[in-house]
């Protein structure tokens, strides 16, 4: 028999088991919400934006309804769930439209790269899309959870076996958490399922161990990269703002990385 762990970032099952567990809090907190559309839509688009306080996320769901993500500063997370629901629908909007100060070299530079991708016919064409406008917050859909980096350094012990955010956590910034999660559960389904097909036991620990190798060396690389891209993210510090501007600039502008990037990210 084995016994499975998923109870959470705050995992008893872990801690029954004693193993080393990594940490760190982002002092932040991910505000969700279900929000609804002024104007129904085919709504087939994920909008992210990062902001000085953190990125925000609005994924599609219905036609005219779309989930929201937004990472914030602890407090100023409780201020925007003390709002009315007109004024939160209000600082959605603006957080995707306001226009905020840039640093002089970095508009400098990056325009000048922009100039040369246009030379060099690498800009990217077509009309630039606009967020969709929110109209209304769905009565009590909105709630928030504290934010911050996690992993066990084993997801296994003697018929036990730690999935989702048991064994690890990640910050919402790639949208991640959720397909770890579930690739945690197909490929221990898969483990278990083959053991038992052999007639070996099932929590044993060769059938355990080989879940736990398969998972680490697919999560810890994204856990790695979404840690350090929420650093490179939550930084003010103009070197580290150009370097990610023209990251960026270079990502969208060279289709065969961006297209690579989309399908990592929608594994």
């Amino acid at each position: 028999m084995a016994f499975i762990g998923a109870d959470g970032y705050n995992s008893m099952t872990r801690r029954t088991l004693g193993c080393q567990y990594l940490s760190s809090n982002y002092d932040q907190k991910g505000i969700v919400a279900t929000l609804k559309l002024v104007e129904p839509s085919e709504n087939i688009i994920a909008w992210q934006r990062f902001l000085p306080t953190g990125p925000i996320a609005l994924l599609p769901l219905t036609e005219e309804l779309c989930s929201l993500v937004w990472s914030i500063d602890t407090k100023e997370a409780e201020n925007l769930l003390k709002l009315s629901d007109e004024d939160f629908v209000e600082a959605i909007n603006s957080a995707f439209l306001k226009a905020y100060p840039r640093n002089e070299v970095v508009s400098s530079v990056t325009n000048c790269i922009d100039s040369v991708l246009g030379r060099f016919m690498l800009k990217p064409n077509g009309v630039q899309q606009l967020p969709p406008v929110i109209g209304s917050v769905a009565p009590k859909s909105r709630a928030a959870f504290p934010l911050g980096f996690g992993h066990a350094t084993k997801y296994v012990g003697p018929g036990v076996a730690l999935i989702g955010d048991a064994a690890h956590r990640i910050h919402p910034l790639a949208g991640q958490g959720v397909n770890l999660g579930f690739g945690d559960v197909q490929c221990l389904t898969d483990k278990l399922a083959e053991a038992t097909y052999l007639g070996n036991k099932i929590g044993s620990p060769t059938v355990l161990a080989r879940y736990e190798s398969e998972r680490q060396k697919q999560i810890v690389p994204m856990l790695t990269v979404v840690h350090l891209l929420q650093k490179l993210y939550n930084t003010s510090f103009a070197p580290v703002v150009l370097f990610r501007s023209v990251g960026l600039q270079l990502t969208n502008a060279l289709g065969p990385i961006k297209r690579k990037i989309i399908e990592q990210a929608s594994v």
